[in-house]
C-alpha cells in the first residue's frame, strides 16, 4: 500500500505512510504555517491596526501627509485589524492574506508617490509572508464559495 502522506484536501492520509517521515514533514510544515499566520496576524491586528484606530500621533501625521483625510487612516486600520484576525481564522486565512497583499501593494504605491520611496521596501517585505500564507492556504480559497453558499460539510481543512 503506497499512499502519500497527504490527501488532496491536505489532511493526513490513513495507513502505514501516514506515520512515516513524509507525514512528519507535512506536520512540520503545517505547524510552521500556523505559527506564521499567528505571528503575522498579531502584527497586523495589534502592531499596525491599533495605532491607526486609536489615533496615535505618528499615524495621524502620516495620513495627514497623504492628504486623503483621517477617514483613510481609520479605514486602513479596520482593514488591517480584519486581515490580522482573518489570518488567525483557519477558513479565512487565504482570503485575508490576499486582502492584506492588496493593501500592501497600495502602501507600496503610496510610499513611492507620496513619500518619494521612504520605507517603500517595508510593504514589499510584508508581502512575502502573506504570499506564503496565501499559497499554503489556497485550499481555503477554493472552498470559500461552497462555504458561503451554506453547503453542509463545506468547511475547508486549515
Amino acid at each position: 500500500m503506497n499512499q502519500s502522506a497527504d490527501t488532496p484536501s491536505g489532511t493526513p492520509a490513513e495507513g502505514p505512510a501516514a506515520s512515516g517521515p513524509v507525514a512528519r514533514q507535512g506536520r512540520g510544515k503545517e505547524i510552521a504555517l500556523r505559527v506564521l499566520q499567528v505571528v503575522v496576524g498579531l502584527f497586523y491586528a495589534l502592531g499596525s491596526a491599533v495605532p491607526k484606530l486609536i489615533g496615535q500621533q505618528m499615524a495621524v501625521d502620516t495620513f495627514q501627509d497623504i492628504g486623503a483625510g483621517m477617514w483613510l487612516m481609520y479605514l486602513v486600520g479596520v482593514l488591517e485589524l480584519a486581515g490580522g484576525i482573518g489570518l488567525i481564522t483557519p477558513w479565512l486565512s487565504g482570503l485575508a492574506a490576499l486582502g492584506l497583499i492588496a493593501l500592501m501593494i497600495g502602501a507600496f504605491i503610496t510610499q513611492l508617490t507620496v513619500f518619494h520611496g521612504d520605507s517603500a521596501a517595508f510593504p514589499l517585505v510584508m508581502i512575502v509572508p502573506l504570499a506564503v500564507i496565501a499559497w499554503g492556504r489556497r485550499s481555503t480559497l477554493k472552498a470559500l464559495p461552497t462555504l458561503l453558499h451554506g453547503k453542509p460539510g463545506a468547511r475547508p481543512a486549515p
